[in-house]
C-alpha cells in the first residue's frame, strides 16, 4: 500500500442518489411467500420485486384503505 493517495482529480459517484438503504421489516410469512413465488416466475430477486412494488405505490401516491374487522 502507498503512504499517500492523490484524490485531487476524483469525481463523485454519479449513482450515489440511487443507493439503497438497508432496513429491517417484519412481514407475514404468507406475504413473503407470495412475493418469492411471483419473483421466481419473473426471474428477479424477491426483495427487488418488493422494492419495485413499493416504489410504484409511492410514485402513484397510492393510499391504503384500512378497515379493522
Amino acid at each position: 500500500m502507498r503512504d499517500h493517495y492523490d484524490f485531487s482529480e476524483s469525481v463523485k459517484n454519479p449513482y450515489a442518489k440511487k443507493l439503497k438503504q438497508q432496513v429491517t421489516i417484519r412481514l407475514d410469512e404468507d406475504t413473503v411467500a407470495y412475493f418469492k413465488n411471483l419473483a421466481e416466475k419473473k426471474d428477479i430477486p424477491y426483495q427487488s420485486l418488493i422494492n419495485l412494488y413499493l416504489r410504484d405505490c409511492a410514485q402513484s401516491r397510492k393510499d391504503l384503505k384500512i378497515e379493522w374487522q
